[in-house]
């Protein structure tokens, strides 16, 4: 991650300024929550991809800071979602913006963090770009249904998660690099490997979101340790766990899943399971494997800082502990 900050650290300064400008409102609680949010910490690794694709395609005009800037106001409206649609009391170590302001204004704080990012958008003036991240949103979204509808489906398969993990979090990285590419207006083949390049990216970088759920400390991950399995949702290293262990055990977790409240003992009983049958090795190994074969699209393009740049993210994303 350091090289790529070496590249564009004031780059992601700009972008910090840009996203406090396009906050601007009537309403001061919009850019209180919002202004909240962004301060509350993040690598913000969704502008540093597009801003380095952008460089790697040979951009060096003045749209990219903006245009990263509404890949983060995205990031940030899904965010203010998901905690209300979680439950969530922490994001980043403090809490959730729906904690401290309750669920009605997260939401609508959050549409107009979406709304805002359309107008941004149009004004970079590139339709093309403009159908990129649309799409992305409106697919964000389907995953989040898709999500909601594989709730404590224990029986949910690895093929089936994944596609919900391409739709809830791959895609917007995946819509960063690409747009990158366009502004850069390189040829087909280069837009194609940023865009699946952003796709593998994303969802190594969730799986590894997976396993911080089990063994991180709310202090490291910053949100509350099992609050995915007390919520039902079924992720990768339980998927391989629920394959691998007896029918007594697996009745034991669904049992588990089931609740509305999870007991710590609960936890570690399910964690417990996690590890015995290697769920967490399991779920390393295949984000490693994601990671190999976003590094591979990178081959589309000749050996730069900024190409290394890229690849230091992607190893960032699997050594990780927050």
């Amino acid at each position: 991650m350091q090289a790529a900050l070496n590249i564009i650290g004031e780059d992601l300064k700009l972008v910090e300024q840009q996203f406090r400008k396009d906050l601007q409102s009537d309403v001061p609680l919009i850019r209180k929550v919002g202004e909240y949010v962004l301060s509350s910490g993040g690598k913000r690794v969704r502008p540093a991809l597009l801003l380095l694709a952008a460089r790697l395609s040979g951009y060096t005009a003045d749209k990219a800071v903006p245009l990263a800037s509404v890949i983060e106001f995205i990031h940030t409206a899904t965010l203010l979602h998901d905690d209300v649609v979680d439950s969530a009391t922490l994001r980043r170590g403090i809490a959730s913006a729906n904690t401290l302001w309750g669920n009605e204004a997260s939401v609508l704080v959050g549409d107009f963090l979406f709304s805002k990012s359309f107008s941004l958008m149009v004004n970079v003036g590139s339709l093309d770009i403009l159908r990129i991240l649309s799409d992305a949103t409106t697919v964000i979204a389907e995953g989040e249904v898709m999500q909601l509808l594989c709730t404590g489906e224990i029986d949910l398969t690895e093929e089936r998660y994944i596609n919900v993990v391409r739709s809830k979090t791959a895609i917007l990285m995946s819509a960063a690099c690409e747009a990158g590419a366009i502004l850069g207006a390189v040829p087909q083949n280069q837009r194609q490997a940023l865009a699946d390049f952003g796709m593998d990216l994303g969802i190594a970088f969730q799986l590894m979101d997976d396993i911080l759920d089990y063994v991180a400390t709310e202090e490291e991950f910053g949100k509350s340790i099992g609050h995915d399995l007390e919520e039902g949702k079924i992720t990768l290293p339980l998927i391989h766990t629920l394959r691998q262990c007896s029918e007594s055990e697996r009745t034991v977790i669904a049992t588990v899943v089931e609740q509305d409240e999870m007991s710590l003992d609960d936890f570690r009983t399910v964690s417990g399971f996690v590890k015995q049958y290697g769920g967490i090795e399991y779920t390393v190994d295949t984000a490693r494997s994601y990671i190999n074969r976003c590094n591979s699209h990178l081959d589309q393009f000749a050996p730069s800082p900024i190409r290394e740049a890229l690849r230091s993210i992607s190893e960032y994303v699997v050594t990780r502990s927050k």
